[in-house]
C-alpha cells in the first residue's frame, strides 16, 4: 500500500529565498543578448587580428624561396632560383672573403688533386692530373676576393646545376638550365650570357664554357 508522504511547508519555505536570489543572479534577456554581442565581436577582432597577423608573416618572411648556399664541389642545387653569386663558394672561398683566408684555404691548406699556382692578382687552380690550365680560380683585389671563376675542365669536380652548365653543348642547353640571360651577345663563334641580377656571366666558344661568378649589381 503506497505511503502517503506530506512534506510541511515550513520545510520548503527556507528554498524561496535561495531560488529567488539565484534567479536575479541570472543575467536578463537584454542582459544575455549583450554578452553575446560582445562574444561575437570578440570573436570577429580575433580572426580579423589572425588574419592581418598572417598577412605580416608573408610579407616579411614567407614568399620567395630562401637563399641556398652553393659549394661548387659538394651541393647539388639545381635551381636558379634558389641562389645569387654571393651563396657561392669554391672549396670555401666565397666573394667578399678576405685575401687572407682565400689564401689559407687555396694555397696553404692542400686540396687534393688540385695544383695551385699565383699569377698576378689571380690565384689559379689546375687539375694536378692534365694542369695544361687553370679550371677554376679567385681574383683578389683591394683584400678581397672579388671574382670566382670556373671553366669545362672543373666539369668533373662540380656538382649541382653548373655541371650541366659547364658539359653543354649550345647556348639554348645553358638558358634551359639557367633561364633567359638579362643581357648579351651571341653570334657564330659563340655566346656571351649576362645574368647581372644573380651575378654571373656565362662565355661559351664551343667546347669552351667559362663562369665568372660577380657580386651582383
Amino acid at each position: 500500500m503506497p505511503c502517503k508522504c506530506r512534506v510541511s511547508s515550513a520545510r520548503m519555505t527556507p528554498a524561496f529565498p535561495l531560488l529567488a536570489r539565484a534567479a536575479e543572479a541570472l543575467p536578463h534577456r537584454e542582459g544575455m543578448q549583450s554578452v553575446f554581442k560582445e562574444d561575437l565581436m570578440r570573436g570577429r577582432r580575433l580572426r580579423a587580428w589572425i588574419v592581418a597577423s598572417g598577412f605580416a608573416l608573408m610579407t616579411l618572411g614567407i614568399g620567395p624561396a630562401a637563399a641556398e648556399p652553393y659549394e661548387l664541389t659538394k651541393n647539388d642545387v639545381m635551381d636558379p632560383k634558389l641562389f645569387k653569386s654571393t651563396d657561392i663558394s669554391l672549396f670555401g672561398v666565397k666573394l667578399g672573403d678576405p685575401e687572407s683566408k682565400a689564401l689559407d684555404i687555396l694555397v696553404n691548406e692542400k686540396i687534393p688533386g688540385v695544383k695551385v699556382e699565383q699569377e698576378a692578382t689571380f690565384v689559379l687552380l689546375l687539375d694536378q692530373r692534365k694542369p695544361t690550365g687553370p679550371m677554376a680560380g679567385v681574383r683578389l683585389l683591394d683584400g678581397k676576393v672579388d671574382l670566382i671563376f670556373i671553366n669545362n675542365r672543373f666539369a668533373f669536380k662540380a656538382r649541382g646545376i653548373f655541371r650541366s652548365v659547364l658539359n653543354s653543348e649550345s647556348p639554348d642547353e645553358i638558358r634551359k638550365l639557367l633561364g633567359k640571360e638579362d643581357f648579351g651577345d651571341e653570334n657564330v663563334m659563340g655566346a656571351a650570357m649576362n645574368y647581372e641580377k644573380l651575378g654571373f656571366v656565362v662565355n661559351y666558344l664551343g667546347k669552351d664554357v667559362n663562369v665568372e661568378f660577380t657580386v651582383p649589381q
